[in-house]
C-alpha cells in the first residue's frame, strides 16, 4: 500500500484508498497477498479457519499456531484477527472431522465463536514471499543474515565447533535443550539451514549437493535423515545435525511478519505473539 491522506493508504488491489483504522479481514488479506510475488494461490491451504472476511478488523496477531492460549490472549487485547502460519485444527488441511466427533475441535471452535475471532492461515504465501519470511526471520535472530546476504538455505559461516554453534543457538533462538548428531569439537563450516519440516528426501538432497559439514533442522523424520547422517559417520563421510524444533526455526519468521505488517497498517494494532514450544524435558 502507498501512503495517501492521512489514515488512508491506497489498495493496489482495489485500486483505492482506503482507510487502515477500518479494514475487513478480507482488505487486510489483499492488501498482504498483494505483495506476494505470483499473486493469490487458487489451490493453498491459506483460506480462514474461522470467522468471516467481512469482520472489521480491531487488531492482529500473528503466530505460528492459533492454541488457546494465544487466543484467549488475542481476546483479551480486543484483537479479533489471528494470522498463524500452521493448521488450527491438528492436520494439514484444517479438516475438522479428520478425527470424527473430536470434542477438542469442537471446544475450541467454540471458544474461537464465543470472542469472535477469524484465523487466517498464512503458510504458502509465507514462503513465496522474497525473501522467504521464515528463513529470513531465523537468519536475523541468529544474526547470521551477515553471513547468508542472499538468504540461501546453504552458506558459509566462520570455521567454528559444533559444540559453539549450539551455544550460540540455544542462546539466540531461546532454546533450553537441543539434540544433535556429531562430534561437538567437529569444525563446521558449510552450513545447510533448513526450517520447519520439508520432509528427509529435500534434507538428504542438500546435503548430498551442498557438502554441508552440518545440517540445521526444524523438524525431522527420525526414521530418513537422522539415520543417513549416522551411516554417512560410519562410512568416513562425517556430518553433523541439530534438530531446532519446528517452532524454534519457524516462531521468527512470524515475528518478523508482524514488524513487517505494522507499519503497512497504521491504524490497526499489529502484535506477535509467540504460540510456544509444547514439550518439556523430564
Amino acid at each position: 500500500m502507498q501512503a495517501g491522506a492521512s489514515g488512508l493508504m491506497v489498495n493496489p488491489v482495489l485500486g483505492q484508498f482506503v482507510n487502515t483504522d477500518r479494514m475487513t479481514v478480507d482488505q487486510v488479506m489483499n492488501m498482504i497477498i498483494s505483495e506476494v510475488p505470483g499473486g493469490k494461490l487458487n489451490n493453498t491451504v491459506d483460506t480462514l479457519k474461522s470467522g468471516s472476511g467481512d469482520d472489521l478488523v480491531t487488531g492482529i496477531v500473528t503466530t505460528m499456531f492459533a492454541t488457546v492460549r494465544v487466543i484467549e490472549a488475542a481476546a483479551k487485547i480486543k484483537s479479533n484477527f489471528i494470522i498463524a502460519h500452521e493448521p488450527t485444527f491438528y492436520n494439514h488441511t484444517d479438516d475438522a472431522n479428520w478425527v470424527e466427533n473430536n470434542p477438542v475441535v469442537k471446544s475450541k471452535k467454540d471458544l474461537l465463536e464465543k470472542y469472535h475471532i477469524t484465523v487466517w492461515r498464512f503458510h504458502d504465501y509465507l514462503h513465496r514471499m522474497k525473501p522467504d519470511s521464515v528463513l529470513h526471520g531465523v537468519m536475523v535472530k541468529t544474526g547470521w543474515l551477515r553471513y547468508n546476504p542472499k538468504e540461501e538455505f546453504v552458506f558459509q559461516l566462520p570455521a567454528q565447533t559444533l559444540e559453539n554453534i549450539i551455544v550460540h543457538l540455544k542462546q539466540t533462538l531461546g532454546i533450553s535443550h537441543l539434540r544433535y548428531i556429531g562430534d561437538l569439537k567437529a569444525n563446521c563450516r558449510t552450513i545447510a539451514f533448513i526450517p520447519g519440516a520439508p520432509g528427509g528426501q529435500m534434507q538428504v538432497k542438500t546435503l548430498v549437493e551442498s557438502k554441508a559439514d552440518l545440517l540445521i533442522a526444524g523438524e525431522c523424520s527420525e526414521w530418513e535423515t537422522p539415520e543417513y547422517i549416522r551411516d554417512s559417520e560410519s562410512l568416513g563421510n562425517p556430518v553433523s545435525m541439530i534438530v531446532l524444533g519446528h517452532i524454534f526455526s519457524e516462531e521468527p519468521g512470524m515475528a518478523w511478519l508482524a514488524e513487517w505488517l505494522q507499519p503497512k497498517l497504521p491504524g490497526i494494532p499489529v502484535l506477535h505473539i509467540p504460540s510456544g514450544e509444547p514439550f518439556t524435558w523430564a
